[in-house]
């Protein structure tokens, strides 16, 4: 029996279940818990970003978007398994690793076999590229070099860039010019400088989200000789690092406003500002060893990573709406 509830969950938080839990879901719950797909809505919101920037150039195409969205989409869950995957094979969730606390690590956790989980990679992987060779057709070659790019970082992510802390700067690029600009050359047929260096503005919040949390799990990860670019940098200098980023994020807005890309609706992303003061409250401070009485159950262990997606969240719907508004005073005028 299909459970909708457990797809809207799952879509929104990591869900903690039991293997009885996990034997009793239907086949697309199964799927959307073994990708974490709550975090792929980070993709979605680069890809509208794309679109919404292709209707603004007066060139958006609903098919082309569409294609590649999902594409995107898929791609960012074929990450998620070959990162678990990945994660097994070297045996780093093993003791109670900080990945297998906030939410199911599906074969760590005896949900699925090894191969069970090689399937859901392979057919996810297979239905993404799928996509992008769809799109190659349509668009060209030089959409062959951004699907080589894209499968690029979801192969080797896991291992070897973010054992060498270059983790972090992929993700800026992924969802940055890779993503955004990727989607607005495949929709529109050209490529934007602008479009690129505004798309900076929203990938540093995804950054900002995956820094949150190896700064989370920074003394497993060093124990473990995962040297993600917080284990490089240290905790403190990380902690502050994710402030620049959250910051940054609004002064590249203002400077696209100041250069007339954008109009000064735009700036109705700034709405967000004042939610800083919370993320600077939980940052300025070390971890706590233990959750604290008032955080919502089920966070735990999450600290860091949470407050940083909770705030991306709110920028990201205010950057699209920004963006809305933006398109609807140019057409205005």
């Amino acid at each position: 029996m299909l459970n909708v509830a457990m797809w809207g969950k799952a879509l929104t938080v990591m869900p903690r279940i039991t293997k009885e839990d996990w034997a009793g879901l239907d086949i697309v719950s199964r799927w959307l818990i073994a990708t974490r797909s709550a975090v792929i809505v980070m993709t979605f919101t680069s890809a509208a970003f794309a679109g919404l920037l292709a209707a603004k150039a007066g060139k958006f195409d609903g098919l082309l978007f569409g294609l590649c969205t999902l594409g995107l989409c898929l791609a960012h869950a074929t990450n998620n398994l070959v990162n678990d995957l990945t994660d097994y094979w070297k045996g780093v969730d093993e003791g109670n690793y900080f990945r297998t606390q906030y939410g199911p690590q599906t074969v760590q956790d005896g949900f699925l076999s090894v191969g069970g989980l090689v399937t859901y990679a392979v057919v996810t992987g297979v239905a993404a590229l799928a996509v992008g060779v769809y799109l190659v057709a349509l668009r060209g070659d030089a959409v062959l070099w951004l699907l080589g790019a894209g499968a690029f970082f979801v192969l080797f992510y896991t291992w070897p860039l973010k054992y060498i802390g270059l983790g972090e700067p992929a993700v800026l690029v992924v969802w940055g010019p890779l993503m955004v600009g990727g989607t607005y050359y495949v929709v529109t047929g050209e490529w934007s400088n602008n479009v690129a260096v505004a798309s900076v503005a929203y990938a540093l919040g995804p950054t900002a989200v995956l820094f949150g949390k190896h700064i989370d799990k920074l003394p497993a990860d060093e124990a473990k000789g995962i040297r993600t670019l917080p284990v490089i940098l240290g905790d403190v200098r990380s902690r502050y690092a994710v402030l620049g980023m959250l910051i940054a994020q609004l002064g590249v807005v203002a400077y696209l406003v100041a250069v007339g890309y954008f109009n000064v609706a735009m700036l109705l992303c700034f709405g967000a500002a004042p939610s800083l003061r919370r993320v600077w409250q939980i940052y300025k401070e070390p971890r706590p060893d233990a959750p604290p009485p008032e955080l919502p159950e089920g966070i735990w262990p999450l600290w860091y990573v949470a407050i940083t997606f909770w705030y991306n969240r709110r920028f990201g719907m205010l950057f699209l709406i920004g963006l809305a508004a933006d398109i609807a005073v140019t057409k205005l005028l």
